[in-house]
């Protein structure tokens, strides 16, 4: 078997779970995006567990089955966030999200420099 086909069709599809991560705003599609690559790599896993002889039968097929469980948490974990940060932002775009937390407010603000 030629396993050109398969690579070359992971390969479009990890490009393009790549470019999905890289150019959406939308946090539930660059999640999509990640599971494309992730699927990627398992097609490239059993792709080569078929074409290559390996000492260990079947390794690439339980790889791929790794990879499906860790996607499956991804997913999970994701989601949760996700969700969360639509219920505090109403808004899931990747550009709103703060990556530092807001500056804490000094004592005279908190009502505690009167004495």
């Amino acid at each position: 078997m030629r396993p050109v086909i398969p690579y070359v069709t992971a390969a479009l599809l990890f490009g393009l779970g790549v470019y999905g991560v890289l150019r959406r705003r939308n946090a539930v599609l660059v999640l999509m995006a990640v599971e494309l690559m992730l699927n990627a790599v398992n097609l490239i896993l059993v792709t080569a567990d078929t074409t290559v002889r390996a000492a260990l039968p079947h390794s690439g097929q339980v790889f791929a089955l790794f990879v499906i469980v860790l996607a499956a948490a991804e997913i999970g974990v994701g989601l949760a966030i996700v969700l969360q940060l639509y219920r505090l932002r109403a808004s899931v775009t990747v550009d709103d999200v703060p990556l530092t937390e807001a500056p804490v407010a000094v004592a005279a603000d908190r009502g505690e420099g009167a004495t």
